[in-house]
């Protein structure tokens, strides 16, 4: 997977925590994960809503 320089260093500068001994702050990083998560299962869901594909079985 290759993430563009430009991307990747405004993604580290968003998660960075001096706080941390790894570097990250864990919790912003899991709830920035989690919401885009949540928005690409609001899209999917649009798109399967579109297309009559909704199997909430699944889920």
């Amino acid at each position: 997977m290759h993430v563009p320089q430009e991307r990747y260093d405004a993604i580290a500068r968003e998660i960075a925590s001096d706080d941390s001994p790894v570097g990250i702050d864990a919790k912003k990083t899991h709830i920035v994960i989690i919401h885009l998560l949540e928005d690409l299962q609001r899209r999917l869901d649009r798109i399967e809503a579109h297309l009559g594909l909704t199997n909430d079985a699944e889920r």
